[in-house]
């Protein structure tokens, strides 16, 4: 099974090649270019790098949501167009369980924290459980991604008084928050495991194609992305404001 994995559901940009239990190649940034310009270069890079033919792919992983609406919408774009060209399916990840995967095997609880503005943030509870064959940790989901606020989040944390790890962009934003209401231990993320990485998103897929099969498959065409809330553009419509007056970037739309 090889799986092209395209992560774009946040600050970092990345796609992944994962061919069996093998890691081929990754490429992850985070910098001022958007993720239209670059992610296809991104792409070619690897495909250059490891002489990749792309007919050769078995199935397109990618982040489903939640997280940046403009971002998930790229990602959607290419991977639809990746498997309508090449006639392969998708395997669609939860954007805040490939999060909690950077953390495989950790001890305790992991709980990621995206900023999802508002006073709100999208969040999960996991934990790595031993599989029965006892080989291997399977991570096992206490409460899926949802938005909630940040309050919520470390009042069930509490309620379960287990020591937590979070990782995601929301730390910088929450952590003095955390750490005023937090009854239990806890510890943040490193730079290199808190945000979204294109090889979890593309190794969280192969787990759920060897759990499942075909099942996990989505074909191209019908893949919808779950941004669990709706954009603020959508909301002020369906509140009624006038949206064509705002003032953006000190222009204002006549």
């Amino acid at each position: 099974m090889k799986i092209l994995a395209i992560e774009t559901s946040g600050k970092v940009c990345g796609t992944a090649l994962l061919d069996g239990d093998t890691l081929v190649a990754e490429y992850n940034a985070q910098y001022k270019k958007t993720h239209s310009q670059s992610l296809v270069p991104m792409m070619d890079e690897i495909k250059q790098m490891v002489g990749l033919e792309l007919g050769t792919v078995d199935a397109i992983a990618l982040t489903k949501g939640p997280g940046s609406f403009t971002g998930i919408r790229i990602g959607a774009a290419t991977a639809k167009g990746l498997g309508l060209a090449l006639d392969r399916p998708l395997i669609p990840v939860p954007t805040v369980d490939a999060i909690a995967y950077n953390l495989y095997g950790t001890g305790g609880l992991v709980c990621p924290i995206m900023d999802a503005r508002r006073s709100q943030v999208y969040t999960g509870t996991y934990e790595f459980t031993e599989a029965e064959s006892g080989k291997t940790s399977v991570m096992r989901t206490i409460r899926p991604q949802c938005v909630i606020s940040i309050e919520e989040t470390v009042d069930a944390l509490n309620e379960l008084n287990r020591d937590v790890i979070f990782p995601g962009d929301g730390v910088p934003v929450y952590r003095d928050r955390i750490a005023e209401m937090a009854e239990f231990g806890y510890s943040f993320a490193p730079s290199h495991l808190a945000l979204q990485r294109a090889a979890a998103t593309a190794e969280l897929a192969m787990q759920y194609w060897k759990e499942s099969g075909d099942k996990c498959f989505v074909d191209a065409d019908s893949f919808r992305p779950e941004y669990l809330r709706v954009s603020q553009a959508e909301r002020e419509r369906a509140e009624g404001i006038d949206t064509s007056k705002v003032v953006k970037r000190g222009i204002t739309n006549q």
